[in-house]
């Protein structure tokens, strides 16, 4: 009875072409309208567990096919509308494991080839009339290859000549019906038959495909349905095909980049198991790396900032598949640039839709490439001085640029070389953020001996402008790159027109901008005028006791340094700046923080080599004056002799009585009372006293318990010395009255 009924449905069909020729039913619906309505009720019976259902429905659809074949006239202008849909239903079951099935779906195409064959010709475009005799060709020629049985038993085959005729809408619908029919195979051959079929048509089919985001979107819904892994590798090849292809790269990435991130686990598995050939690769990582790069154009908001986290996501999967490794290779620079960049953006980045952080996708992306990239001593020193967490730092990126990008110029200078080339022409786009990362990158490349060929306008002239920005990172930067640059002769005279700039900056507030701008004054000094010389030492002088130990040091080395760069015949020019600097040097000898403590003694060496005095011993022990009471008192003498009439060494001392540091105001306190034995007392008896006492008493008040007894005994040394008469004028009187006497 089921066969009977199909046989009666294929009759009634072909009785359709004549009745509508004659005009005799003008009502009937169209024929092609109902073989794909019959198809569609028939799909789930050809795709039946059941051998028997798929059998019938095997032998129904190859009936009314027949029935079609055998009425159809060349009048009638026929359009299949689900061709594509019933072709790969087909070749499916030609597959089929069991025999009966696969002979009836093969008869069934035997007249659907021969029917499409008269459609095509009947339907085609004339204009297009040379295309289609090519395919024609193409078709025969194909066919003379295989042996009826051998073709009809082959759904490769069967696609490779159905796939010659197909418009571009009935390619979408063979592939779509393919991957759709795949989640319900039910036998392991005929699911490698699909998958085999899938790939040899898209291969062969080229760039004919229109709905490519149609078929990208079935192929991510229906992987995770797909559980044999020979299948899932084929239905991702076939990703691989569509993204190998120009036309469709665009398409393809900006499709999967839609997805949420993280990808799951298929999405993951497609981009770290893409194939494509050699030639494709760089087209595949540029094009993401674009997509990338655009984000940064902007402000990474809303739809940008996940576009740029999805992006990262991406290359980080593809560098964890490690199938494009040329491609890698390749672009290395533009890679690690780039991500570097998107850390600095994920950087306080949240996104409501993104449980994991930002910044994680970036740092991740960056660690994947370098040990794939072989850069195995680079991530290891990242990783051993927490070169990971200072890149994903608010205030402190720029070390981690910094970091990574010294041990690249260690460990690989070829690299390096090319992300300095690179950068080069980077550092003037992008916001800040952008700029910032490249600059802190190229700073550090400068030290490279490739550097000394750039172009000034291209390193020293562009340093410059950075010195003027309003950001202060950018001028650190500016000073870090001139501190490299400097080494170079050449560049040298450029770099020295600088000084009254690098002078100005020694009074700015941030630490890291004085320290650059005196290391950058270190390597001048030697070449400058006495003018400059001298105006530099008195910005030097007033940085003495800085409360920044790095700063304090610093400057005081460098004003060793100019003493020592000082000509022969201008001594006498800073002789008063060298005095005035003798106080506070033999104080901050006696500094909590060794370095300064030791920097003020060597330094106060050279004030003596200078003035061509020869320092007690004592100067040099390390140990606190309030410990030997004695070295100190030699000290003083020594000091309190040498100054006299000179300058005013007790006014200086008591400047530091109001020091922040406790073993300053110490050792202000003890060097005024054991000072004041060696005080020129006329001057004393001007000036008197009280002045001293007055600064004194301030520090019986000090919190610290040895300043107060200190201060008490000086004060009372200080108070002694004011009650006692100026021994020349004891003296003086006392001649006097001898003279009176011997006359």
């Amino acid at each position: 009875m089921f066969l009977d009924t199909v046989m009666a449905s294929g009759t009634s069909l072909c009785t359709f072409p004549s009745h509508q020729s004659t005009g005799a039913v003008p009502d009937l619906p169209d024929k092609s309208r109902w073989l794909a309505s019959f198809s569609q009720h028939l799909e789930p019976w050809l795709q039946s567990v059941k051998d028997r259902e798929r059998e019938r429905a095997a032998a129904s659809m190859a009936r009314v096919l027949k029935c079609l074949y055998r009425h159809l006239t060349v009048r009638f202008p026929l359009r299949f509308q689900t061709l594509g849909r019933l072709v790969a239903q087909m070749a499916l079951l030609c597959g089929d494991p069991l025999k009966e099935v696969a002979e009836e779906a093969a008869e069934g195409m035997h007249y659907l080839l021969h029917i499409t064959l008269r459609l095509k010709y009947i339907t085609e475009d004339k204009k297009n009339h040379q295309s289609l005799r090519r395919a024609m060709k193409k078709c025969q020629e194909l066919l003379k290859c295989y042996s009826i049985k051998c073709f009809y038993s082959c759904p490769f085959r069967i696609g490779q000549i159905f796939e010659v005729f197909l418009d571009s809408n009935e390619l979408c619908q063979f592939v779509l019906t393919i991957l759709n029919g795949l989640k319900n195979l039910n036998h392991q051959c005929t699911q490698q038959s699909a998958g085999e079929l899938l790939i040899s048509f898209v291969k062969n089919a080229k760039s004919r495909f229109e709905k490519v985001p149609e078929i990208m979107g079935v192929i991510c819904a229906q992987l995770a349905m797909i559980s044999e892994p020979e299948v899932r590798q084929q239905v991702i090849t076939t990703v691989s095909l569509f993204i190998s292809m120009p036309k469709y790269t665009d398409t393809v990435i900006s499709h999967l980049l839609c997805h949420p991130v993280p990808y799951n686990r298929d999405l993951a598995e497609v981009w770290r198991t893409l194939k494509v050939e050699p030639a494709s690769t760089t087209l595949i990582l540029s094009r993401l790396l674009r997509k990338l790069q655009k984000c940064h154009d902007v402000p990474t908001q809303g739809k940008m900032a996940f576009a740029a986290v999805s992006a990262t996501d991406a290359l980080y999967e593809v560098f964890m598949g490690n199938e494009l490794p040329e491609a890698t290779f390749e672009l290395f620079p533009q890679l690690l640039m780039t991500l570097l960049i998107q850390i600095h953006h994920s950087i306080d980045l949240t996104m409501s839709d993104v449980a994991i952080p930002a910044g994680l996708f970036a740092i991740q992306a960056t660690k994947t490439l370098l040990f794939r990239t072989s850069c195995l001593q680079e991530f290891s020193i990242m990783e051993k001085d927490n070169g990971w967490t200072l890149l994903a730092g608010k205030d402190c990126h720029l070390q981690g640029v910094s970091l990574l990008a010294n041990a690249l110029l260690e460990r690989n200078h070829v690299l390096a070389q090319r992300i300095l080339y690179l950068l080069v022409p980077l550092l003037n786009r992008g916001n800040d953020k952008h700029k910032l990362t490249s600059a802190g990158f190229f700073v550090e490349l400068l030290q490279s001996p490739v550097a000394r060929r750039l172009p000034s306008i291209y390193s020293v002239d562009r340093l410059k402008d950075w010195l003027l920005h309003g950001n202060n990172l950018f001028k650190i930067l500016a000073l870090r790159g001139l501190c490299y640059l400097i080494r170079h002769q050449k560049m040298r005279e450029d770099i020295k027109s600088l000084m009254p700039r690098f002078l100005d900056l020694l009074c700015e507030t941030e630490e890291k901008i004085v320290l650059l701008a005196i290391q950058i004054l270190l390597q001048l000094v030697r070449t400058m005028d006495f003018c400059t010389l001298s105006a530099m030492m008195t910005k030097l002088f007033s940085l003495f006791g800085d409360t920044r130990p790095d700063v304090h040091c610093l400057s005081m080395t460098l004003f060793g340094a100019s003493m020592k760069s000082v000509k022969h015949t201008d001594k006498k020019g800073v002789e008063n700046q060298v005095l005035d600097s003798l106080v506070p040097l033999l104080l901050y000898s006696q500094d909590e923080n060794g370095a300064v403590a030791e920097e003020s003694r060597r330094v106060l060496t050279i004030c003596a080599q200078f003035l061509k005095w020869k320092l007690p011993q004592e100067v040099y022990r390390k140990d606190p004056w309030y410990t030997s009471p004695s070295e100190a008192e030699t000290v003083c003498k020594f000091f309190g002799k040498k100054c006299k009439g000179k300058v005013n060494i007790l006014a200086q001392t008591l400047m530091f009585s109001k020091d922040a540091k406790v073993p300053i105001r110490r050792a202000a306190a003890l060097f005024t009372g054991l000072l004041s034995k060696y005080l020129d007392r006329s001057e004393l008896q001007t000036k008197g006293t009280k002045w001293i006492e007055d600064d004194l008493r301030h520090l019986l008040h000090d919190p610290e318990p040895s300043v107060h007894i200190i201060t008490s005994q000086a004060l009372f040394q200080i108070q002694k010395v004011g009650a006692e008469p100026d021994p020349e004028q004891t003296l003086g009187g006392w001649r006097k009255l001898l003279g009176c006497l011997s006359t």
